[in-house]
């Protein structure tokens, strides 16, 4: 992995959604056991389906399919549990997903200091848009980047690159905020400075394994790296 970026003079926040703002991990999970119900097999559990998440809704499903012992070249199959999913979580989505502490406070205070915020994520736009709402957020966002937006989704750094052309600014005026190993190898190949929070969906792999340029302990710690440098 490359070096880490330098911090510059910080004009955008580019946030990762699922896991560094908000535990969506519940709506989620019960959306999964409810789709394999649907499908007449086993419940997965939430402990399981919180190793899953961080790569995507089909890859999501994918993975629930296969622990539920569906063979896993059977994309007839993946294909009806996937919208069979889509129309639960759909209907769910929100009811039961949290923003951790100090979310909402940080990112508006953000805001009023005439910081533009990009959400910055793999889920599907439809999910994401909905999901904001839910969570009371999303006037914050002056761009959100999904997940079927750009040509390729994170680790990819195509989502980022467009965030910051919609945002326009430049790859030293934005910091990425995450919390996986796909969000760290998007900014490296974005060449954005990246911070990562060590509470969300790394798949219990410490967070800085993967060397980001800082780890803080709470979103609300953003603080003290960005208002210095903005």
């Amino acid at each position: 992995m490359s070096r880490p970026t330098a911090f510059e003079d910080i004009r955008g926040l580019l946030l990762d959604l699922d896991g560094t703002l908000c535990d969506s991990v519940p709506d989620l999970a019960f959306s999964i056991d409810a789709m394999l119900a649907r499908l007449g097999r086993s419940p997965a559990g939430e402990a399981a389906v919180r190793d899953w998440v961080g790569n995507g809704v089909a890859t999501l499903v994918a993975r629930a399919l296969a622990a539920s012992g569906a063979p896993p070249a059977d994309t007839e199959s993946h294909s009806e549990a996937l919208a069979i999913f889509s129309q639960i979580y759909r209907a769910h989505n929100g009811r039961r997903s949290r923003l951790y502490p100090g979310v909402a406070a940080t990112l508006a205070r953000f805001s009023n200091n005439d910081l533009r915020l990009a959400c910055v994520t793999n889920k599907p736009r439809e999910f994401t848009l909905d999901l904001l709402a839910e969570l009371g957020i999303r006037a914050l966002f002056s761009v959100v980047v999904a997940g079927d937006d750009a040509r390729a989704r994170k680790p990819d750094p195509a989502p980022l690159e467009l965030a910051m052309a919609r945002l326009e600014l430049g790859r030293r005026q934005c910091l990425f905020v995450g919390d996986s190993v796909h969000d760290v190898e998007a900014a490296r190949a974005a060449g954005v400075a990246v911070i990562c929070v060590p509470y969300g969906y790394n798949h219990g792999v410490d967070i800085g394994e993967a060397h980001p340029d800082a780890v803080v302990e709470s979103f609300s710690d953003l603080r003290r790296f960005v208002d210095r440098r903005h």
